[in-house]
This record gives structure tokens, C-alpha cells and sequence, in this order.
């Protein structure tokens, strides 16, 4: 194979002997390449990552992935990083209140009877703990909406539609 079938694929390519990735075949690449179509998900599922352990947005590191995409300048990225900062302490909590919820339920099922009042409030604080997520969110894009001109919520709404952002 010749230099330059290497530097094109970054090594990480179809070795020489025609399968696989060359050395790389069955680990991570030390750059960070995965076996496939490079896809996000695959790389997402080739590195351990669930889909919780993303970031607002779907992406690892929004407020990077959105100042480069979008072509913030300091000022929205500095606000940006407080809306994200923000949502991300929300997130957290809602965290917090799911491992609650468990156990409440838990509590309300090991019981010989049972317990309809512990089910019944996790229920509620399930409930409570959407409503104040669906609000932080519903601000923080509100928030993020007025720090933007025009073309960047453009871009913006493009990457929602595609699905390269999720919520």
C-alpha cells in the first residue's frame, strides 16, 4: 500500500492484506476512529457513550459543537455557556429525582401491601421534576434564540430538523 492510501485514511483504514482497519481492527483508534461509516451513533456506541450521557442537545460538548456550527463570536459564547451551564444544573437535578423516584418506588413495593401514598408521590414528583425540565428547557431556547441573528438560528434550525442536535 503506498504512503499515500495511509495518510488518506489516517491508518485506520483497509490494511494491506485487504480486511479490516489494519492494526486497529478490533480496538479504539488511538485517534478516536471507530470501525464503520464513522456515523455518530456508531462512534457514540463504539466509545461506551449512551444517549444520557450526552450533553444538552445530543452532542458531547455542545458549547464547542454550537460556537464552531453556528460561528459564535465571545460574547454569545460566553452567554451561551451560562444557558448551557444553567440547563445542565437542571439536568442534574432531574437526575437527582429520578435515583428519589426508584427508591420511593422500591420502598412502596417491598412491602407485603403496597403502598399506594410512596407510589402515588413518586408518581407526582416524576410529574413535577418533567414540568421543571420542560421549563429549563423551553428558557434556555429562548434565551439562546435572543442571542442569535439571523443566520445562526438558521443553522441552528438545520441542525434540529436533521437530527444532528436533539432535545
Amino acid at each position: 500500500m503506498g504512503w499515500w492510501k495511509h495518510a488518506r485514511h489516517g491508518g485506520c483504514g483497509p490494511s494491506e492484506h485487504g480486511h479490516g482497519h489494519g492494526p486497529w481492527e478490533h480496538a479504539e483508534h488511538p485517534h478516536g476512529h471507530h470501525r464503520g461509516r464513522h456515523g455518530h451513533d456508531e462512534e457514540r456506541h463504539a466509545a461506551g457513550i449512551e444517549p444520557d450521557d450526552m450533553g444538552a442537545f445530543g452532542v458531547r460538548r455542545p458549547l464547542r459543537f454550537l460556537a464552531h456550527r453556528l460561528d459564535l463570536d465571545e460574547a454569545q459564547v460566553g452567554k451561551l455557556a451560562t444557558i448551557l451551564g444553567d440547563l445542565k444544573t437542571e439536568r442534574a437535578q432531574v437526575s437527582v429525582d429520578q435515583r428519589r423516584r426508584i427508591a420511593a418506588i422500591a420502598e412502596a413495593m417491598e412491602g407485603a401491601v403496597l403502598d399506594e401514598a410512596k407510589l402515588g408521590a413518586a408518581g407526582d414528583e416524576q410529574v413535577k421534576s418533567a414540568e421543571r425540565l420542560r421549563d429549563a428547557v423551553s428558557k434556555a431556547l429562548r434565551l439562546i434564540h435572543g442571542i442569535l441573528d439571523e443566520e445562526q438560528r438558521q443553522r441552528l434550525a438545520y441542525l434540529l430538523r436533521t437530527g444532528v442536535l436533539s432535545m
